[in-house]
């Protein structure tokens, strides 16, 4: 590295909880950061989602640089076993933290990345690669742009302002841009029984997807309907099963995230939520309502509603990466190793491998992708397995490659993973912390259909329950991708 390059910062790209933790890495490690945020203030994403209560207690939610870096400072850290909303998340932790000195003075927020390239190199030219600063370009909040040449990346932009489509094959339905217009298609994750309630009270409201947003709205939408008996509660998944929504229930290492798919199964089979099943939304017609048309086993049908919320997961924005040579698995869009333990169709666990720098390095010298953006489209990303990347990337770039190298993380398990594979129930286990689980509990989910009472009127269609089968997170299925990393330099 000539000595220019090793004075410059290092540009870390978003304020959220892992990139304000790779600022705090960064600062231990003598390294200097600048922070790009494109919103009006730190982790402004998460204040979308400040009425949402996380699945992890505060034990993994603060990271250990942060740690030591609020230190002194008058924080006093919440009780570890307590689950924070991400309001209380942004207003005792992120907040403190991006008030420390150390990180405010290098913290730029309305400040969007809008490309990253090398100076003077395009993505085709390689001579002097490795050794020429990376040109970060920012458009501010006036609408100018600014470049900045810094030493390394590390991209933890996250997925938030990137949704998924409503429609199949991974593009928008007919219909669909026209309906977010006349505002019957939401943001994701609405505030539904607080700043958004009289958007939703007493109306017939659809939610799309089959994750934990999905199930976090539907519960709300529940309690809505408790207070306001008018409002209708309609499911719509592609699946032909809401089993893998349910979770592992009291398996889950996170009792918050087990207890919140209890709670969704019971609304479902108490007929308070009709759930449409094997639904694939083919267009939109809207005009003072919306109606939703889609295919099923049965044919063609449509539903009219007042509101859809999507909840179909996000996606990764690749766009300001256009320059840079990123190595990405062709399916989930993660780094390539990383891709394959990930990958939504054959896990479903929250665990992964620990990994850290080397595992997400790209041919790309020196340019990280981080926090839930490292997952693509892969959406059990867990804010702990951040924190672990970005300890290990700023070792890596401080030279110390032992320490980068040296990952460990522990991870709650989620306690029955699912997949599509097929298979013997008697020979099934779980992903408990030990790597098995009691025989009993595993196999008592295999083949269990979906309650009458939870049946729409044309789920005789419905193909048949799959069953579940427990996958150790850290093994592939079905993939011909190699899990282990290439030898990359740092």
């Amino acid at each position: 590295m000539n000595t220019d390059l090793s004075q410059l910062p290092v540009a870390v790209i978003g304020s959220g909880p892992v990139g304000l933790a790779a600022a705090a890495h960064l600062l231990e490690r003598g390294l200097t950061p600048v922070i790009f945020e494109a919103g009006d203030a730190p982790a402004a994403a998460v204040r979308a989602w400040g009425h949402i209560r996380l699945f992890s207690p505060w034990q993994y939610d603060v990271d250990a640089a942060a740690r030591r870096l609020l230190t002194g400072t008058g924080w006093h850290e919440p009780d570890a076993e307590t689950l924070p909303t991400g309001a209380e998340l942004l207003e005792q932790y992120l907040q403190p933290l991006a008030a420390v000195p150390a990180i405010r003075n290098v913290l730029q927020t309305n400040s969007e990345v809008v490309a990253v390239s090398r100076e003077g190199l395009d993505k085709t030219r390689t001579g002097g690669r490795d050794t020429t600063p990376f040109l970060v370009r920012v458009r501010n909040a006036d609408g100018t742009t600014a470049d900045h040449r810094v030493r390394a990346v590390i991209d933890a932009s996250g997925t938030w302002n990137s949704p998924n489509p409503l429609g199949s094959a991974g593009l928008a339905a007919p219909g669909e841009s026209a309906a977010y217009a006349a505002g019957l298609i939401t943001a994701p994750l609405p505030d539904v029984t607080g700043r958004d309630r009289a958007r939703f009270a007493g109306k017939h409201v659809l939610v799309v997807g089959a994750g934990h947003s999905a199930a976090n709205t539907l519960l709300a939408l529940g309690e809505l309907a408790e207070q306001e008996p008018e409002t209708r509660i309609s499911w719509v998944i592609r699946r032909s099963s809401a089993a893998s929504v349910y979770g592992g229930g009291d398996l889950d290492g996170l009792p918050a995230r087990g207890a919140l798919g209890s709670r969704l199964r019971t609304l479902v089979e108490e007929g308070r939520i009709e759930l449409h099943t094997s639904f694939t939304i083919t267009g939109f017609r809207s005009a003072n309502s919306l109606t939703v048309v889609g295919t099923t086993p049965c044919g063609e049908t449509q539903l009219d509603v007042d509101l859809l919320v999507p909840a179909t997961g996000f996606r990764p924005n690749l766009d300001m990466l256009r320059e840079i040579r990123l190595d990405l698995d062709p399916a989930v869009e993660a780094p390539r190793a990383l891709g394959p333990l990930i990958d939504p169709e054959f896990h479903s666990c929250g665990t992964v491998t620990p990994h850290g720098a080397r595992l997400l390095s790209h041919p790309e010298k020196d340019f990280y992708i981080t926090g839930m953006k490292s997952y693509g489209r892969a959406p059990t990303f867990l804010m702990a397995t951040g924190y672990e990347q970005v300890r290990s990337i700023a070792a890596a770039l401080a030279g110390d490659q032992k320490a980068a190298d040296d990952v460990e993380l522990v991870l709650p398990e989620t306690g029955v993973c699912s997949t599509d594979l097929g298979g013997n129930c008697d020979t099934v286990s779980s992903c408990g912390t030990d790597g098995a689980a009691d025989q009993g509990e595993v196999s008592s989910c295999c083949g269990v259909p979906e309650p009458a009472a939870a049946a729409p009127a044309d789920s005789c269609c419905s193909a048949p329950e799959p069953a579940f089968l427990g996958i150790p997170t850290g093994l592939e299925h079905g993939r011909s991708v190699a899990i282990d990393p290439p030898n990359r330099s740092q």
